[in-house]
Order: structure tokens, then sequence, then C-alpha cells
């Protein structure tokens, strides 16, 4: 009975063994995500001059769109998305830096 006991602890070190080895064989590598990476979004409560309706503000960080939605009683509505880049990238004129100057 005593040599069987042996036996199994010893098979049970030679797993314990092989597992502990097998972490430091097999190579460390990082698999990235296959699919496209989901948009980030922030997303803000505000208010508009002269209506009571509140509006959530929504930024897609990472295909620049702009968009808003509100609900006006029955259902929401959503507004049509903005894309930031035409809105920012748009330049004045070259020279002028405003009004009064």
């Amino acid at each position: 009975m005593r040599s069987k006991m042996v036996w199994a602890l010893v098979a049970l070190n030679v797993l314990l063994l092989t597992a502990l080895v097998g972490q430091w064989v097999r190579p460390n590598a990082a698999v990235a995500q296959v699919a496209a990476r989901p948009s980030d979004y922030l997303v803000l409560p505000g208010t508009v001059q002269g209506s009571q309706t509140e509006l959530i503000y929504m930024v897609d960080t990472q295909n620049g769109l702009l968009s808003a939605r509100f609900f006006d009683g029955q259902a929401f509505q959503d507004m049509a998305p903005i894309p930031l880049n035409r809105v920012f990238n748009q330049g004045g004129p070259a020279g002028r830096r405003g009004r009064g100057y």
C-alpha cells in the first residue's frame, strides 16, 4: 500500500514539473484582435438655447463623428452625424486673425 502511495506522489510531482517547465518552453507571443476595434464614445448631456428639450451629444472618437439624440415626449429623435474632420479642418483666410485686428 505504501509503495502505491509513493509512486502516486512521484507521478504527481512529474506532472507538476512538466506543467512548470511547459510554461517556460512555449513562446510568449501576444495575439492581436482579428476584427476591427470598436469605437470609443464620449457621451455628454446638454441643452439647446430657446428650447426645454435636453440632448445627449455623442462623439464617436474613432470615426470622428458628432451626433445627438433627444426625446420629444413620444419617441427618440436622432440627429444626422456630422464629420468632425470637416468642421475642424476648415481653415480661415490666410493673414486674418479675427474681428477687430
